[in-house]
């Protein structure tokens, strides 16, 4: 049954990245479908995936994607 709840919330929040028009509320979600997915791989024993996961995909990734929209956003002066 958790596995369910966890495959629910990584596809809306996927699907919610998806249609932001605010890109860094786009990074905070894809870090949320990463967690969940660290956590379906913890819970299905494989501990080395979703320690891997849990630092690439929601951790790094949402930070890199954070950088690259405060780094390339433009001002309208």
């Amino acid at each position: 049954m958790l596995e369910f709840v966890l495959c629910i919330i990584m596809v809306l929040s996927a699907i919610l990245a998806l249609i932001q028009k605010d890109l860094l509320k786009a990074a905070i979600l894809t870090g949320f479908s990463g967690g969940a997915l660290a956590v379906l791989f913890q819970i299905l024993l494989a501990p080395d995936v979703a320690l891997t996961q849990a630092i690439v995909g929601a951790a790094i990734v949402p930070v890199f994607i954070a950088l690259a929209v405060k780094k390339t956003q433009r001002s309208d002066d």
